[in-house]
């Protein structure tokens, strides 16, 4: 059987988006229940789709999935408990400190840091009290706690009287100062999750670089938190030993080229891996075939099916270019494309005989390779995140840390090594970059997210409200964020897959940045089977599975929307770049 063979009670799936977790926990939920064992399988995903892959509702109690006895699942609400944490916390302020210092406190609230520590919160009552799954076998998380959160949680000062408000932009620590009174629960949550008799967690990848990257540091992560009993699990692996089809040829051999590059300490781990399906996996019958793909109907040569498809992306770039200047973000979860696409968009407006910067945190070896060799009138800039970061942490800890005694300082430290730290430090170097777009374009790679933006918003609305006294501030700083609210100086392009989780994914970034005011510009499906041209079978019969997410997009979610063939040449270099423009 191609699932995770493992016997321990708990098991974790984890990754990053877009890579299958949900699909391959419930595969294997489904195959250990028909053999003959009571499952229970839980999402913490704040935007999870377990109850579109197991075809029943699901509530936060568990409920027996229809058509699969001895399998039941439930859905935890991270963004509810984030919620009743956030309420909680600043409610007692509300009518006495000032309107801006309530705003700032909220949004310290509303991050994903949050939301996943919320999220532990509400499973650390499945995993660390038994008796709350005591009719069950086997429990099966999908969606893991991340090292970092996992750090914070064992911080022994993470239970004293330090708030979060005295370290002058760290963003992660307030949910915990809700949560001091569950500190045996939580010890013996973390505890289970290291016990290697009883809890395993898998690694899940797709055969793809960026995917098998973020597997590695999730691993060394754990592993240095003393959770080493780990597997990798990659999914949707395609080979085809010979093919005439430049489609069917070009994915064999990039995921051949992936795992062969994966990190020596990665390919150690025991694991799986689970064949490219025809369909996607929704519904019971199609979960069974991850466990047995041997038992798939030969795949028939289909014609595509039939569906309006989006423009390419020239019509995009023409309208932007129409602009003369400004700001272009592309926007979306890791995985579906944003360097590329932002690459191919400076070429575009570069050719077009715009001034053009482009601006990535892209390691410089990887942007050069991309774009092969120099383009008139394109200048690169490289942020380097380690750099910014290292510059931030020094800054908040010279001017919070000195009141701290040691307990303090290391949970200072630690939230400082936090996701949403350096998305803050990045966010501060593209600042400096912004104004540049009064001249001519830049296009900003890998842009902050809606709760940044909204995190800087409200940090600059306390600040005023302090320092309203003594002076202006500069007008850079002034005009930073109504720039990037302002549709005719920022354009924001929203990246995605025509799959179910990059879209629910993307769908709800979009949410966050209506919170921040600010409304994409456009949508952009990447790497789309369906307009590929292939006539691989098996990868035609995938294509058609796009249809839904592609029409999702394109008739409710996206107010402009372009769409992106798969190629069979990868987007490197300035000739391919120019074809993801076509």
């Amino acid at each position: 059987m191609p699932l995770p063979n493992t016997n321990t009670r708990y098991m974790f799936f984890t990754g990053k988006g877009g890579v299958g977790k949900t699909s391959l926990s419930c595969a294997t939920g489904l195959a250990l229940a028909e053999a003959g064992r009571q499952v229970l399988i839980v999402s913490t995903d704040p935007a999870s789709n377990l109850d579109e892959v197991l075809g029943v509702t699901l509530g936060q109690t568990p409920t027996v999935v229809p058509g699969a006895p001895g399998l039941s699942a439930l859905n935890i609400d991270p963004e509810a408990a984030a919620h009743a944490y956030r309420e909680r916390m600043v409610a007692p302020y509300r009518g006495i400190l000032p309107a801006a210092a309530i705003q700032s406190m909220e949004e310290q609230f509303s991050g994903a840091c949050t939301v996943e520590i919320a999220a532990f919160d509400e499973f650390s009552k499945l995993l660390g009290d038994l008796s709350a799954t005591a009719d069950f076998e086997h429990v099966i998380f999908d969606t893991a706690p991340t090292g970092h959160t996992l750090r914070l949680l064992t911080l022994p000062s993470a239970w004293d009287e330090f708030i979060s408000s005295s370290t002058g932009g760290a963003s992660c620590l307030g949910p915990l100062a809700g949560l001091e009174k569950q500190k045996a629960l939580y010890a013996a949550s973390v505890a289970r999750l290291s016990n290697p008799a009883e809890t395993t967690v898998i690694l899940v990848s797709r055969p793809e670089a960026s995917a098998l990257r973020e597997a590695e540091r999730t691993r060394g992560e754990l592993a240095e938190l003393g959770i080493c009993n780990q597997m990798l699990a990659i999914n949707g692996l395609f080979t085809v030993d010979q093919s005439e089809d430049g489609i069917a040829t070009a994915m064999s051999q990039r995921a051949c080229a992936a795992l062969a590059g994966m990190p020596p300490t990665l390919a150690e781990l025991p694991g799986c891996s689970i064949p490219f399906l025809p369909r996607g996996t929704v519904g019971l019958d199609a979960l069974r075939l991850m466990a047995h793909p041997e038992t798939a109907s030969p795949v028939l040569l289909n014609d595509m099916p039939s569906t309006l498809l989006p423009p390419g992306l020239a019509g995009l770039v023409d309208e932007i270019a129409c602009a003369g200047h400004g700001v272009v973000m592309t926007m979306g979860k890791g995985g579906v494309g944003k360097t590329s696409v932002a690459a191919a968009i400076a070429v575009a407006l570069a050719r077009r005989g715009g001034k053009v910067v482009l601006s990535t945190t892209d390691p410089a070896a990887h942007v050069a390779a991309t774009l092969d060799g120099a383009v008139p009138g394109l200048t690169v800039t490289r942020i380097d995140p380690r750099q910014e970061v290292a510059d931030y942490t020094a800054e908040v800890l010279a001017k919070a840390g000195k009141s701290l005694d040691a307990g303090g300082q290391a949970m200072l430290e630690e939230d400082l090594r936090s996701p949403c730290t350096e998305e803050i430090a990045v966010f501060r170097a593209f600042a400096r970059t912004v104004d540049e777009g009064r001249d001519g374009f830049v296009v900003l790679d890998t842009a902050p997210t809606g709760h940044t933006i909204l995190l800087l918003d409200a940090a600059e609305a306390y600040h005023r409200e302090v320092m309203r006294t003594q002076g202006d501030m500069p007008e850079s700083v002034r005009q930073l964020l109504p720039r990037l609210r302002d549709p005719a100086y920022t354009h924001v392009l929203i990246v995605t897959l025509p799959e179910a989780t990059p879209v629910h994914e993307a769908e709800r970034l979009q949410g966050d940045l209506a919170r921040a005011g600010i409304t994409p510009y456009a949508w952009v499906i990447n790497q789309s089977l369906l307009a590929s041209g292939t006539t691989d079978p098996l990868l035609s019969q995938r294509g058609g599975y796009e249809v839904p997410f592609i029409r999702r997009v394109a008739d409710d979610l996206a107010p402009r929307c372009a769409l992106i063939p798969w190629l069979a040449e990868a987007p490197v270099g300035r000739t391919s770049l120019e074809q993801l423009v076509r």
